[in-house]
């Protein structure tokens, strides 16, 4: 069955993704991340219900990833970008590192489906890990410019950055290699 809970709500994240960016681009900074964190709530909500009610599907297998590829991303280019009067911003070079990361395994998604299957291709550990410290970053960084807390952030945000940049590394090498070993011998 295609339609499915949570294939519907991992469609109405889809669809929060341009009111998202809108948002963020107007300076609307608690509207951005309130939809945001409620995308994440149904990225949350749709897993539960699937695995729960085991109303997981190939659709959603694929939605649910590029899902939040696409909310991610978005967020990335839009708080790196240097005219968006934010309080934290996203260096261009994570932003650089995160979206060209998930741009190759996206790719390599597409462009090895048939040969790979979908369980070669579902996210590792480290690949859930990464997503999460990612969203927990934007999250943060999304709450800290609706505050406009400043004290701290010049020291915290850093080291923030620096571990998603090393899991982005680290990840994407990891599904890289993962996805090219021969059948049977997946690390």
């Amino acid at each position: 069955m295609l339609i499915t809970l949570p294939n519907l709500l991992t469609l109405l994240r889809i669809f929060a993704v341009p009111f998202f960016a809108i948002a963020l681009w107007y300076g609307h900074a608690l509207e951005a991340c309130l939809i945001f964190m409620g995308a994440g709530l149904t990225d949350l909500l749709d897993g539960f219900i699937a695995r729960r009610f085991n109303q997981g599907s190939e659709l959603g297998a694929i939605l649910d990833p590029a899902a939040d590829k696409l909310l991610m991303t978005t967020a990335f280019i839009l708080m790196a970008l240097p005219n968006l009067q934010l309080v934290v911003k996203i260096p261009m070079w994570v932003a650089i590192l995160a979206v060209s990361r998930d741009l190759t395994l996206s790719l390599v998604a597409f462009l090895a489906f048939d040969r790979l299957g979908l369980d070669r291709l579902r996210p590792s550990l480290l690949g859930k890990i990464t997503t999460a410290v990612e969203l927990s970053a934007i999250s943060f960084a999304l709450i800290v410019n609706v505050i406009g807390v400043r004290f701290w952030t010049h020291w915290l945000f850093p080291w923030v950055y620096y571990l998603v940049a090393i899991l982005v590394l680290c990840s994407g090498t990891h599904y890289f290699f993962r996805a090219t070993q021969p059948k049977g011998k997946e690390a």
